[in-house]
């Protein structure tokens, strides 16, 4: 059976790996080495410097592009590493269409650091054909896509804008950190490029700093390249052996993350301290049928705007006992965090809000612990934190 034919839970466990023909070592070993020798003058081996690759690192990149179903992956220092390398894909002068609740780090590279550079940025309701249209101009030449979105878990139909694009000529980018390729599979939907954070669920232990570029042909592959190569955006060995030993148990984690957000945002939806739950596997999430059409499950992130006049937000987010009180997701213990405050302070005040982000909205990230330890840690936090 090819490659590409096996289950996506077997391929995280095999693809890449069995590639040390010295010691037939099962695991990928790790090699810390920044230079290699060559055989002879002019003659560089597969492996030459450790900032351009290195065999930890390819065996890696043939894991992502195996489970996304892409021509060449690239394992990056960080997610906005990863960012940056697409970007650089472009030139002064040009435009690009994103999300105006997209990632909070995302947004502060366009909006405060590469418009120095006079690339510019339109802000847009993504889930909006009309308004992404609308802000396309002459010099248009991405459009970022982000879906779910953080923290709002707004969806976005990934095949109407990557068709889109297409029709204009424009690079599809689609951000897969919240879905992963268990839950959503952008190539499929048309994309060109995908990106991550391994940082999140692909590692899945909140133990490493990590992002990925995957390309679904050859297009845009040998440019990505040699941008990664040249300003340094590669991943070291040991980080990237951490990201392909979490990868391994990414489909199990990641039932398992769904399963205790589908419970929890059951749940949060009857209690009478809050005043809305973001999820897209609740029946009246108002993208259903998108999420219907291009998603396998709802996946495992959510939110939540407390009722203020019942409960305080900073009160209840420090009762917790389980879930951790911190930024990032995907990892395999619980954590919660005031957006707000905490993952898109960076923001201005009017971007937070214009984006629909409240002092009291709620981000958790579910993770693979017990589903009543988690609903009971909620339950006597909003007790805790009751007006």
């Amino acid at each position: 059976m090819s490659d590409r034919k096996q289950h996506l839970d077997t391929r995280a466990v095999h693809a890449g790996v069995y590639n040390d023909d010295t010691h037939g070592s099962i695991t990928t070993p790790i090699y810390p080495s920044s230079t290699f020798s060559f055989p002879t003058p002019g003659e560089p081996p597969h492996f030459n410097y450790g900032r351009v690759d290195h065999p930890t690192r390819e065996a890696l990149q043939q894991n992502l592009a195996s489970l996304e179903g892409g021509h060449r992956a690239w394992a990056c220092v960080s997610g906005m590493a990863a960012i940056q390398a697409v970007l650089f894909l472009l030139k002064s002068g040009d435009h690009v269409v994103c999300g105006r609740d997209a990632y909070a780090g995302t947004l502060r590279l366009f909006l405060r650091v590469l418009r120095r550079f006079e690339i510019q940025f339109s802000l847009v309701e993504m889930e909006n054909e009309e308004a992404v249209r609308a802000a396309v101009r002459p010099e248009t030449k991405m459009i970022w896509i982000e879906t779910p979105t953080n923290p709002m878990m707004r969806v976005v139909d990934i095949a109407v804008m990557t068709a889109f694009a297409r029709e204009r000529g424009l690079i599809s980018v689609v951000d897969n950190t919240f879905l992963t390729p268990v839950f959503q599979r952008p190539f499929e939907l048309g994309a060109d490029i995908i990106i991550h954070s391994t940082t999140k669920y692909l590692n899945g232990h909140s133990d490493v700093m990590g992002g990925a570029v995957i390309c679904r042909d050859e297009t845009y592959a040998d440019e990505i390249e040699y941008i990664i190569a040249s300003v340094g955006l590669g991943q070291g060995p040991f980080d990237t052996w951490l990201v392909l030993r979490g990868v391994k148990t990414l489909g199990a984690r990641m039932k398992a993350h769904q399963e205790n957000a589908i419970k929890i945002a059951e749940f949060l939806s009857e209690r009478e301290e809050i005043r809305s739950v973001n999820f897209p596997g609740l029946p009246d999430f108002p993208q259903k049928e998108v999420v219907e059409r291009q998603q396998s499950g709802p996946g495992g992130m959510l939110s939540f705007e407390l009722e203020t006049e019942k409960v305080d937000p900073i009160r209840f987010v420090k009762a917790v006992r389980i879930f951790q009180l911190a930024v990032s997701l995907g990892g395999v213990e619980s954590l919660i965090e005031l957006p707000f405050s905490m993952s898109h302070s960076s923001m201005e005040e009017e971007e937070k809000y214009s984006a629909g982000l409240k002092p009291e909205l709620v981000r958790l990230s579910p993770g693979i612990e017990a589903t009543e330890d988690l609903i009971e840690d909620l339950d006597q936090a909003l007790r805790a934190a009751a007006l």
